[in-house]
């Protein structure tokens, strides 16, 4: 998911851009991702947005109308571009990623991301899997894996470059679609060859941290939780800190090279988003959504709403429920 409506891609803000690393044209992955887009393509026919698939955990997405900006909760997951385009925001840095490369998220991380290229004739169509942690722990506990070279937690979302490997078993998972009597056996499988892929291609040693015992990154996804179940509390670092083992300066450290963002301003993207489904959703008024969430003060909800969404509570929620209507 990506950019806000203020921020600006070509501005000072920290870009991994997917198409920014030369690489040569594989020509025998060419066919593959044209049967890529080819199953995509079928697969959502008709459809505008997501599709879930009978494949636990396994959706399929055509965009034709992309619109602006969204916000959201990037859980962990692996996300697949086909045809088209799309950027994510997390805190202050941008992640573009396009066809041949994929996207992973091994925390939760409130991100704005938007499908930059798409169109009527040429629909954005790629997948997402939801990965497991207890599947990847397991993963990594099997002996018969081969080792990691050793990583300090670091960014919980990366971009990567789309292999062969890779590239056929999201192929086979795509295939069993067709034969719906072979998922429960075959698809848990194939699902298990994406999670190694994963682990051994390039940055894959950042999502075996998820996983592992004690590691810095696993303790920081444990303070997410509490944020995530506690987002509406007044923030008590020393008792995040207290609570998953760490002292408070480590934790800072941490929290932003895992998530690019401090405890207190993940606190208040949690916050928003929330707001804003409470006004969107349940059709709540501005104040009552910032009460709910946490704010004591509407003139402070206002401000902060404005710098993340471009607009006032009030008119924002107007022009999402106009363009719903239109």
């Amino acid at each position: 998911m990506a950019l806000n409506d203020r921020a600006d891609p070509a501005s000072d803000t920290p870009q991994h851009d997917a198409q920014q690393v030369p690489h040569a044209p594989d020509a025998s992955l060419d066919h593959a991702r044209l049967e890529l887009v080819a199953l995509l393509d079928r697969f959502t026919e008709g459809c505008e947005g997501t599709v879930e698939t009978a494949v636990p955990g396994f959706f399929v997405h055509r965009i034709m109308n992309p619109g602006g900006p969204k916000p959201g909760i990037q859980t962990p997951v692996l996300g697949l571009i086909a045809q088209g385009s799309k950027r994510v925001m997390v805190g202050d840095e941008v992640y573009v990623y396009d066809p041949m490369h994929y996207l992973v998220s091994s925390v939760d991380l409130p991100v704005m991301g938007q499908v930059t290229v798409a169109s009527a004739t040429e629909p954005y169509l790629g997948l997402r899997l939801d990965l497991d942690v207890e599947e990847i722990t397991e993963l990594i506990r099997d002996e018969k894996l081969p080792p990691a070279a050793h990583s300090d937690a670091s960014r919980g979302l990366y971009v990567n470059r789309l292999g062969a490997p890779m590239l056929d078993a999201v192929l086979r998972l795509l295939r069993l679609l067709d034969t719906p009597e072979d998922i429960p056996i075959l698809a848990p499988l194939v699902k298990r060859e994406i999670l190694y892929r994963l682990l051994m291609n390039g940055q894959g040693a950042r999502l075996r941290q998820i996983a592992l015992t004690d590691s810095q990154t696993q303790r920081i996804a444990k303070a997410i939780l509490l944020l995530r179940q506690n987002f509406d509390q007044p923030l008590r670092v020393e008792a995040i800190a207290r609570d998953v083992h760490m002292s408070v300066s480590s934790l800072h450290h941490h929290f932003k090279a895992v998530t690019a963002m401090s405890p207190l301003q993940y606190q208040k993207q949690l916050r928003l988003q929330e707001a804003r489904r409470l006004m969107l959703l349940d059709m709540a008024d501005a104040a009552t959504a910032a009460h709910r969430v946490g704010y004591e003060s509407a003139s402070q909800f206002s401000r902060e709403y404005s710098r993340l969404f471009g607009a006032p509570p009030l008119r924002d929620t107007r022009r999402w429920r106009d363009a719903a209507g239109a």
